[in-house]
């Protein structure tokens, strides 16, 4: 298993300083997410050759590995302009994660939730013209619903997978999500979720996160009333209300031993300690 951070709230240091500090917490791997000057949200990527070559050489020093890239584009646009740029923009990820020497991406369904039939056809249609690119490339693809994506919840994202039909593209639960990942269930039982994904479950993204509908929906007052805005948090172990027995558990029972991604966000100002916090605690229950 991979204990990977992704180190966006170490974003503003310079990528060779980032790295260097990501080491110097002590993990072995770092999730690659957006950064302006490489790997921009939702635009083309910047990285060219200069800025490859300097990434893999403090990989090499520090003898930090990619464990994943985790671009986000809009392949599951509705607007076929959009979704056509996307898919240009994930070729050209494609070849630089390629470059890396890094075999695995994972990414987000995207899409709207109030055009999900739409979003889908779309989503297929950039599989299409992607799916031969990751597999030429020999890079493995895992996939996570995200709250405001055409596919939300667990199982129908879990079932959407499985449906893409590649041993290589797999599922991510994401943790923070979980009270959006259980649907209408109001008890977000993650054991259960976790073991609908089964032999798929390949990639965990770990922080926690307060559940929104607690307090008979009272928990958060948003205006105005049923606006259609989604909440959610990325806080360290035990700030939250994910059950934690219950995830780390279900994770031991089935042996899970794929990729473990630290991914708080909340904290910029204590992000060395959060990241130090969130290694020991994640390799206390998952490794050994």
């Amino acid at each position: 298993m991979k204990i990977a951070l992704d180190p966006y709230m170490l974003r503003a240091m310079p990528m060779t300083e980032m790295v260097r500090t990501v080491a110097d917490i002590g993990y072995e791997w770092i999730e690659l997410s957006p950064r302006e000057e490489f790997m921009p949200f939702f635009l083309h990527p910047r990285a060219d050759d200069e800025k490859v070559a300097e990434l893999k050489k403090v990989l090499r020093e520090t003898g930090v590995g990619l464990s994943s890239v985790l671009p986000l584009y809009k392949w599951s646009s509705p607007d076929e302009a959009e979704r056509q740029a996307a898919v240009r923009y994930w070729k050209r990820m494609i070849e630089v994660t390629a470059e890396l020497g890094c075999s695995l991406m994972n990414s987000e369904f995207n899409g709207r939730p109030e055009r999900a039939a739409e979003s889908e056809a779309a989503f297929w249609r950039s599989l299409e013209e992607l799916l031969p690119v990751f597999e030429r490339e020999g890079i493995a693809l895992n996939l996570e619903a995200h709250p405001d994506d055409f596919c939300e919840v667990n199982d129908p994202a879990v079932d959407l997978v499985r449906a893409i039909n590649k041993p290589w593209v797999n599922y991510l639960y994401c943790a923070p999500h979980t009270f959006h990942l259980s649907g209408d269930d109001p008890g977000a039982d993650v054991g259960r979720m976790l073991r609908y994904a089964g032999s798929k479950l390949a990639h965990l993204h770990i922080a926690d996160s307060f559940n929104h509908k607690g307090s008979s929906g009272l928990r958060y007052i948003m205006n105005p009333p049923g606006t259609p805005a989604r909440i959610h948090q990325h806080l360290d172990i035990g700030q939250g209300e994910v059950d934690w027995d219950a995830f780390f558990g279900t994770l031991r029972d089935i042996g899970f031993d794929g990729v473990a991604t630290v991914c708080v966000f909340a904290w910029e100002e204590r992000a060395v300690e959060s990241s130090k916090f969130m290694l020991e605690r994640v390799t206390k229950e998952l490794s050994g």
